[in-house]
């Protein structure tokens, strides 16, 4: 038998009805939708360097996030590139998950782009930022090199253990700490020119280490207008804590009259090298009589006597002459205390008419000599590598003629391995400050950002 309700009951079973739909429903379905906002992206560089064919290129660390989201379920790509002749999206490689990405660049030709790097986030929503990207052309041993950025002025290098080194730029006051194993920008960096009181480039050249001291030298020449500033006549010291990533610098000593010691010594010997004339105002310091250092390193079996390396002048001044060492005997405690330089019996090296650009040895008195033009600050001319033995009148051999056909000159060697071991390899660091790196026209050091200007490291086969 069917049973009519009445209105109001009617209304209550209808009320009820929908209650049980709604409530079906909701077993399946979240108790509200999720909101997302907008992802956002960050990069710990907006600019970026690289090289085509390059080895192990400088990376940018992405950080992405979006409210309500696991940043793990983010995706991030490159969108677009405003030069795809020198990188296209599918160059640009993003690695990791979470929060942290880690973005490189294979260049595919020398000059800039601007990538657009893209975040998208749960519900569709995007986000974009602009990379701003530089590559260099490729260079020979490719796989052997590797970029040190934020300078391209590298003038000196200093081994500091466990794969990192030191290295000086003759354009600032700045010394830099890098893995020696990777490209990329200094792990830290100290501006030692408060703390020895210049506010001028000391044009720092040499370096070289004694126990926990680092012994530094600027260039002691007049600047390239041949102007006599005194903030480049000065040699100081810097002591050492710690090794490797950990490494800690601290200012030491310093003295600011090496260069007047110098010009005295030699008037006392009758003027032989010309140093009173290659220091006189208005002479310009990379001439074959000019007056410029740019190699440091101590004597055999000393931790006094220091050689000065002199770029310029030859001996005699004129092609085919030979490079100078002028020994300073008491050189720790002239750039440590300050005291007058006592100058030892100068040693003249054959080095096939070029002149002194490095020197470095290793605990059991090897070296190696970086040898290059008087003239040039990048390969335009002739750039050799040279063993000695430290001892005056013993020649200097051969080693290797260093490549000339990159940019950047050969500036300095890092550290000498045992030169009797067959196959092993030193690290040279190039000062490439005068390199047009983009094809542009613009020289390194005149870069706006530090992020493209950088130094090549190669290594080189100089053992057996």
């Amino acid at each position: 038998m069917l049973h009519q309700l009445s209105l109001p009951g009617r209304r209550v079973a209808a009320a009820a009805s929908t209650v049980l739909a709604l409530t079906a429903v909701g077993l399946n379905a979240p108790a509200h939708a999720a909101s997302y906002g907008t992802p956002t992206i960050t990069f710990s560089a907006s600019y970026l360097s690289g090289a085509v064919g390059a080895t192990g290129d400088p990376v940018v660390t992405v950080t992405v996030a979006q409210s309500g989201a696991d940043a793990g379920a983010l995706a991030v790509a490159a969108s677009a590139s405003s030069a795809s002749s020198v990188a296209r999206t599918g160059d640009v490689r993003v690695t990791g998950s979470g929060a942290t990405r880690t973005l490189s660049v294979a260049a595919r030709g020398r000059g800039y782009t601007d990538l657009t790097i893209e975040v998208t986030g749960l519900d569709g929503k995007t986000a974009t930022k602009k990379l701003h990207y530089a590559a260099s052309a490729a260079v020979r041993d490719a796989a052997d090199t590797r970029y040190f950025t934020g300078s391209s002025d590298a003038s000196a290098s200093v081994d500091v253990g466990d794969g990192y080194t030191v290295v000086a730029d003759d354009e600032s006051n700045t010394l830099r700490l890098y893995d020696r194993s990777a490209s990329g920008g200094p792990v830290r960096s100290w501006d030692v020119g408060a703390d020895l009181g210049v506010s001028k480039e000391i044009d720092i050249e040499a370096g070289t280490r004694v126990g926990n001291t680092i012994y530094w030298t600027g260039s002691l020449g007049n600047n390239k207008s041949g102007v006599y500033k005194s903030d480049r006549n000065t040699v100081f010291t810097t002591k050492v804590t710690g090794s490797g990533a950990d490494t800690r610098l601290k200012v030491g000593g310093s003295y600011k009259k090496l260069r007047d010691d110098l010009v005295a010594w030699d008037r006392k010997q009758g003027d032989r090298y010309g140093f009173a004339a290659g220091t006189a105002e208005g002479q310009v310091p990379k001439q074959i009589d000019g007056f410029n250092i740019e190699g440091l390193e101590f004597a055999p079996g000393s931790t006094t006597t220091a050689y000065l390396g002199f770029r310029a002048p030859l001996v005699p001044p004129k092609s085919g002459g030979k490079a100078l060492i002028v020994p300073v005997t008491n050189f720790d405690e002239v750039a440590g205390k300050g005291a007058k330089a006592v100058v030892g019996k100068p040693i003249e090296l054959d080095l096939g008419g070029l002149s002194i650009r490095d020197i470095r040895k290793n605990a059991a008195d090897q070296y190696l000599i970086v040898a290059g033009s008087w003239a040039a600050d990048d390969n335009s001319d002739p750039y050799a590598l040279y063993s000695w033995d430290g001892v005056a009148g013993h020649a200097p051999v051969k080693r290797v003629d260093l490549p000339t056909g990159d940019p950047g000159g050969w500036e300095s060697v890092v550290e000498v391995p045992d030169l009797t071991v067959p196959g092993a390899r030193a690290q040279l660091v190039t000062d490439s400050g005068s390199a047009d790196l983009y094809g542009d026209g613009t020289e390194a050091k005149d870069l706006d950002h530090a992020e493209w200007k950088k130094s090549r490291a190669v290594w080189f086969t100089v053992g057996g």
